[in-house]
């Protein structure tokens, strides 16, 4: 090797390996003060852009837990409103049951408010944790969670509860409960246009003291027979509410000596009788003076609790002239041959059906001053045969005539059984909304593990990658710090050789 004064080659070379050692020791510092293997996109491209994917996924997935965790929160407030409204439920049937039973004697007006109350205050809580028709979680509810990256793995990326639609709404209307009552059932009078006997503002029966309603009840008695009777409730001179007016009225009725039926304020408002005896009841007379009736019409009722005919309109049976009435009843056949000689009167014509009908349950009353009506308490079916001449009754065609099915909210116990059934049903579709929050709590449960379990291995992922290895930094440093330490001492020695030029030139 030459010695050359111009060009220092050794120093050189110290001077790149120092460079190159102070390098290494500031990036292996960088790395031990940071914590990071990767602090620049030069010390690792392909690793930092793995490396950044991993710490998206762990930011979405940490938010995808806090989003689950909300939306548990949310169904949890849902769960304990929906448990509620399974208690009043509960307590809705007991009035129910209560109310169904025949042997009652207690005010089912006084359970029908709070059954109605229960009624307004489901769909209260309903509307307060929003599972109402309509209400913000009446829906299919998702709740994104993340953790998928492609198209194709959207669908994973979101948990959904499907609250929507009718099914799913917990208020009283959607559980079927919203028209119900417990109140004691009974039949209207027709075309009764009275105001609300509820009406705490009107007053009824009112005259200036005189005059009174008159009732004529008919009724089957224990031994089957037919019983009228009327009842009077006399007028007062300041009138009297609905509510005392009905009172006066079952008073008479128990005076009367009738048994099993009783008036009552329907629903609607209206008067109503009820009970299994209940034939037909009529306003006979009205024979107020003045003020408010309690029936604006002189109309009467059939009782809606029996099985009825529509009322057939009697005419006289001329000398010849016949026709042949048959109900079935209990499997029994019961002939009835109505003549000129059984029916020249209507009074007459009831008595010759009732006769015939004996011991059938069936029974022929008269619903107004020309037409008669057959009802029983039981199923029974009437034909009737060709008319011999122009009298006739119910129908002058041959045939089977129409029987109705009986009104079961017209007996004292059926609009409680009917509430029954009303809430049976919706204890069922309760249950299944509970069962869809139930699966929509569990849902985001697994969801969460599997976020927290994703989120710990992404984030292992990352710092495999991205994180710095201490140890071996450590000794990275220790390493640098001789290398430059040495690189120095190195290139004092090399500075120092071109002097040896010197000793050439002394000689």
């Amino acid at each position: 090797m030459s010695i050359s004064i111009q060009t220092n080659v050794t120093s050189l070379m110290a001077q790149e390996n120092l460079s190159t050692n102070q390098v290494f020791e500031s990036q292996t510092i960088q790395r031990l003060t940071s914590g990071f293997r990767i602090n620049s996109s030069g010390d690792d491209a392909a690793g930092l852009a793995v490396a950044n994917q991993y710490r998206a996924d762990i930011a979405e997935l940490t938010q995808g837990v806090q989003n689950a965790s909300n939306g548990l929160t949310q169904l949890q407030i849902v769960d304990g409103g929906v448990n509620n409204i399974s208690h009043m439920l509960d307590r809705m049937k007991t009035l129910a049951a209560e109310s169904a039973s025949g042997t009652f004697t207690g005010d089912r007006s006084t359970l029908n408010t709070e059954y109605q109350k229960l009624i307004g205050e489901i769909t209260r809580q309903a509307s307060n944790i929003n599972l109402n028709l309509g209400g913000t979680f009446n829906a299919n509810l998702s709740v994104y969670i993340g953790g998928g990256r492609t198209s194709n793995q959207a669908g994973s990326t979101q948990v959904t509860v499907d609250l929507s639609g009718t099914a799913s709404a917990v208020d009283a209307a959607s559980l079927g409960l919203g028209s119900t009552s417990v109140i004691g059932g009974g039949t209207d009078f027709t075309n009764n246009l009275v105001a609300n006997l509820n009406d705490s503002n009107a007053l009824f029966n009112k005259t200036a003291g005189v005059g009174s309603t008159d009732f004529t009840i008919q009724y089957a008695d224990a031994s089957g027979a037919i019983q009228t009777k009327s009842v009077s409730v006399a007028a007062s001179a300041g009138g009297e509410t609905g509510a005392q007016f009905v009172s006066d009225l079952n008073s008479a009725i128990t005076g009367a000596g009738i048994s099993g039926i009783a008036a009552q304020i329907g629903a609607n408002g209206k008067l109503q009788f009820t009970g299994g005896s209940v034939l037909q009841v009529s306003v006979v007379d009205t024979n107020l003076t003045g003020g408010t009736e309690p029936v604006t019409t002189a109309t009467s009722l059939l009782n809606g609790g029996n099985y009825q005919t529509v009322p057939g309109a009697w005419v006289t049976f001329g000398a010849g002239e016949t026709q042949t009435l048959t109900v079935s009843a209990g499997g029994t056949n019961y002939a009835i041959n109505l003549t000129n000689a059984n029916g020249d009167t209507i009074g007459h014509t009831l008595t010759a059906v009732n006769t015939a009908l004996a011991n059938s349950g069936v029974f022929a009353v008269q619903t107004d001053a020309t037409h008669i009506a057959l009802e029983s308490a039981k199923t029974f079916t009437l034909a009737t045969a060709d008319s011999s001449g122009a009298g006739s009754l119910f129908n002058t065609a041959a045939g089977a005539q129409a029987v109705s099915a009986p009104t079961t909210s017209a007996t004292s116990t059926g609009n409680a059984l009917n509430a029954i059934t009303a809430i049976n049903a919706a204890v069922g579709a309760l249950g299944l909304v509970q069962g869809k929050v139930g699966t929509g709590e569990n849902s985001l449960n697994y969801a969460i593990q599997l976020a927290q379990s994703q989120i710990a291995s992404f984030s292992g992922a990352q710092s495999s990658i991205r994180d710095a290895d201490v140890a071996a930094e450590a000794a990275n440093l220790s390493k640098s710090q001789v290398l430059a330490q040495a690189s120095v001492a190195a290139l004092v020695q090399a500075n120092a050789m071109p002097q040896a030029v010197l000793a050439l030139l002394k000689g």
